[in-house]
């Protein structure tokens, strides 16, 4: 019986996250970047979607692994499942606390187009676009990997 209700609560946190992860990531951002003529607005609130999307990974990882850490059978370090998702949670640490604020900050010292500061959050934007999608390819990893256990 827990295995069953325990199953069904990994697949609401993995469909809230992945689908999330697609959804703002792949649909509203390119939607607000196409639709709003000042692109500052634009990137102010794909920025939000992208801090909330965040937390919601962290809170579902973490949910996640721990489920996937009392279902284990031997070592966590073999189970590719948990190796993932740790890894998955450090790209988010990473994206949100490290690489956002860096980005923030940038913007809130104006950035002048051909400036130095605006090389810098180009590069950093850069570098947090390629853990987004990383991110989000693993999660099918996450996902494909749990259906083949289930």
């Amino acid at each position: 019986m827990m295995n069953a209700i325990s199953g069904k609560i990994e697949t609401v946190l993995q469909t809230l996250w992945i689908g999330g992860l697609w959804v703002v990531g792949y649909v509203v951002t390119p939607i607000l970047f196409a639709s709003l003529d000042e692109r500052r607005l634009a990137g102010e609130l794909a920025g939000h979607m992208f801090t909330a999307i965040n937390y919601i990974g962290l809170a579902c990882g973490t949910l996640l692994l721990a489920f996937a850490v009392l279902k284990l059978n031997g070592s966590f370090l073999k189970d590719r499942r948990i190796m993932v998702l740790l890894l998955m949670l450090v790209l988010i640490v990473v994206s949100a606390f490290v690489l956002q604020p860096m980005m923030q900050e940038l913007k809130l010292n104006g950035i002048v187009p051909g400036s130095e500061a605006a090389a810098q959050f180009g590069q950093l934007h850069g570098v947090s676009s390629v853990l987004y999608l990383l991110t989000s390819l693993l999660e099918l990893f996450v996902l494909l990997s749990r259906r083949q256990t289930a």
